[in-house]
């Protein structure tokens, strides 16, 4: 038996981590300035990178403290930023166990009396190095003290001395420590350069894995360059022979795409009981109701920016059958049927989340949002009146020269007295009533579309219907009511619909 110990196994997240800023993708502005600055030797004395975890924050951390301490495989070098990783500074620091390059977690130590130790400490020399680096990561968990603290000492450090922060949570870290620090922004990466990525770490690692497969993970990291790789670990280590979609949609809990966008055209097309059946198969293979309303709420998103700006189906991760049927269904369906269904599932995402049993509360939303987009179109409902011919076109013995025909149908009785006063009601339009606003309820809702708020209180609490037909409303005014009421209410009416309502009250009794 040997005597020398096994080599530990080394994550990818690891084992792929950059070790220059060669090897860092999707941050060439931030690369570019970095150059700059060392080439011109205008480095600053602190720096705070920023961005989503997994973007390489604390990486570049590094690669600066390399870049600042390598002296070159002949020792004579100077600053650069492409240090060798062969002398023994870049080795220590990589290996994080230079004496001079300090990593202070600050999630874990907050307090004034950490950074009191920092402070006591940068007026020393590095021991064996060119520059004295700190690193601090997740800087914006520091206290407020800690922070204090540490200004004076960041204003104006010993050459000697370069401050190194990260942070995700930029907002939260004091005006007073940003402007004392060059920024950098770590945006997240593009999907196309984490799929090239992926593809070349598999192959590295001898792993077959499929576009799709890297499209699923690529997807799920968010941007996050140790996310993805990870997942990529972890998908290489499930799979045997070439990993596919599929068992990455099993390993990360995903429903199938096809399947959920099949579930968003049942409920688009108002079929509650398709809907159910799809829901409950996909239930049965193993997919969590809550999953499966949140990949619907990602689908409307989807489909919605597609709609108003196409190129955004051109995106790497999208399959070129999935980009075909969202253009086709955001070709077809209106914005304002989106944007209800988005608001309608963000409600139940709450609802399944409070719900003893999950599973209900999703089919009851389901339930709810097929309904909806039943119902018709306010907006589309009104451009259809607005088309109808006029009483006096309209076939039935009416005159020809374009006037109007007033049959005894079409005359109106005169209206009860309003508090003391009288008022004649209008004709009402003569059509076929399921053209219509065909119940007081729509005409509610037009009100609420139309976004007249002072009107929708005084229909909503200021009068009790007393008979409603298609053009027609009369109402008993509540002792509070506008003695104008019902002379806005028609004139608001006709603007929108484009028809002459009568609107009347009646006294109480």
């Amino acid at each position: 038996m040997s005597d020398a110990p096994e080599q530990a196994y080394q994550v990818l997240a690891r084992k792929y981590r950059p070790e220059t800023f060669a090897d860092l993708v999707g941050q060439e502005a931030m690369v570019r300035t970095l150059k700059n600055a060392f080439a011109a030797d205008r480095i600053a004395h602190a720096f705070i990178m920023t961005g989503i975890r997994g973007t390489g924050k604390t990486t570049t951390a590094r690669i600066i403290a390399k870049g600042l301490n390598c002296i070159g495989p002949d020792g004579a070098d100077g600053p650069t930023t492409e240090p060798c990783g062969k002398c023994d500074p870049c080795r220590a620091i990589a290996e994080g166990r230079h004496v001079d390059v300090m990593e202070m977690d600050a999630a874990s130590r907050t307090g004034v009396g950490d950074i009191r130790e920092i402070i006591d400490s940068v007026h020393y020399r590095a021991a064996s190095a060119r520059y004295k680096i700190y690193i601090i990561d997740e800087v914006h968990m520091l206290s407020t003290s800690a922070f204090n603290a540490l200004l004076k000492t960041l204003e104006e450090p010993p050459a000697h001395v370069k401050f190194i922060f990260a942070t995700t949570e930029i907002r939260k870290v004091p005006v007073t420590v940003l402007s004392r620090c060059q920024r950098f922004d770590l945006k997240r990466i593009e999907p196309e350069v984490m799929m090239a990525l992926m593809a070349k770490i598999a192959k590295s690692e001898g792993a077959k894995i499929s576009e799709g497969a890297l499209a699923l993970i690529t997807r799920a990291a968010e941007g996050s360059a140790r996310d993805a790789t990870s997942l990529l670990d972890q998908a290489i280590s499930n799979g045997a022979g070439e990993t596919s979609a599929d068992q990455i949609r099993a390993m990360l809990g995903l429903a199938d795409r096809g399947r959920v966008l099949d579930l968003f055209d049942l409920v688009m097309k108002g079929d509650a009981a398709g809907a159910l059946k799809e829901l409950s198969g996909q239930y049965a293979d193993g997919a969590d109701p809550m999953a499966v309303l949140r990949d619907l709420a990602e689908i409307t998103h989807w489909i919605s920016v597609i709609k108003i700006t196409p190129e955004a189906a051109d995106d790497p991760t999208t399959p070129p059958d999935e980009r075909s049927r969202g253009l086709d269904m955001a070709a077809r369906l209106p914005i304002r049927a989106l944007s209800k269904m988005w608001q309608m599932l963000l409600k139940a995402l709450e609802e399944v989340a409070l719900a003893p049993n999950a599973m209900m509360a999703a089919e009851m939303a389901l339930i709810r949002l097929t309904h909806v987009a039943d119902l018709p179109d306010p907006e589309a409902l009104i451009k259809r009146l607005q088309t109808l011919p006029t009483a006096g076109a309209m076939p039935g013995g009416a005159p020809a020269g374009g006037g109007v025909m007033h049959s005894p149908a079409m005359r109106m009785a005169p209206s009860a007295p309003v508090m003391g006063a009288t008022m004649q009601a209008a004709p009402a339009l003569a059509t076929a009533p399921e053209m219509l606003l065909v119940s007081f309820a729509q005409v509610v809702e037009l009100i609420r579309e139309k976004r007249d708020m002072k009107l929708l209180f005084e229909v909503e609490h200021g009068l009790k219907l007393v008979r409603y037909s298609p053009g027609r409303i009369e109402f008993e005014p509540a002792p509070n009511a506008a003695r104008d009421l019902a002379a806005r209410l028609g004139q608001r009416l006709q603007g929108w619909t484009g028809a002459r309502w009568g609107v009347s009250v009646v006294s109480e009794g």
